[in-house]
């Protein structure tokens, strides 16, 4: 079994998102042993953002690395996101992961019947993290609904989302929005179910 993990967050150690997201894998890897892990990191080392040179695929370079990461997609069986809300949405770091992702004849296609997802049968978990507070269904949040908009357009239905919310109200805020989060993780059903 194959584990890619992404995290988007600028802020290193301090990212509450990576805490988590790290707290996600080794989870993964306590239960399921001889767990493959890839682990990208999309601030640290970012993507370059699409442009009609990479379309085109004039750099062999740039070529050679979106290839790369279409191949660590596609070969996972689940992918652990870490993503953080910035000004109410993904990093645009993520979002550089996504259009290297989201490419017709690959991950989708378009039927006379609409588009089609061709990436199923993989297992998504998010851990977002959001300075304030933002329900999914909440009008200022754009992170969840994107997420299982795009994975879903890729044909993938398990989406999981560990959030924190209110990181940014108080370090007594934080400290409990954390701890519960933490202990989410810990005493979810398990993870072949």
């Amino acid at each position: 079994m194959k584990l890619l993990h992404l995290d988007s967050s600028i802020l290193g150690p301090q990212s509450a998102s990576r805490e988590l997201s790290a707290a996600v894998v080794a989870r993964w890897q306590r239960e399921m042993p001889g767990l493959a892990v890839v682990h990208r990191d999309l601030a640290a080392d970012p993507l370059p953002h699409l442009s009609g040179a990479s379309l085109a695929q004039a750099d062999a370079d740039e070529a050679a690395l979106a290839a790369t990461v279409m191949d660590e997609f596609l070969q996972a069986d689940v992918i652990v996101v870490g993503a953080p809300m910035y000004n109410f949405g993904i990093p645009s770091q993520l979002k550089a992961w996504i259009d290297r992702v989201a490419v017709a004849g690959k991950t989708f296609r378009y039927t006379a019947d609409g588009p089609q997802g061709l990436a199923g049968g993989k297992r998504v978990v998010v851990a977002a993290s959001y300075g304030g507070f933002h329900a999914a269904d909440a009008s200022s949040n754009f992170v969840e609904p994107y997420l299982r908009f795009v994975f879903g357009f890729l044909g993938i239905d398990d989406i999981e989302f560990v959030t924190v919310e209110g990181l940014a109200v108080s370090p007594e805020q934080r400290a409990a929005a954390m701890s519960d989060a933490h202990g989410r993780i810990d005493v979810a059903p398990p993870l072949a179910a």
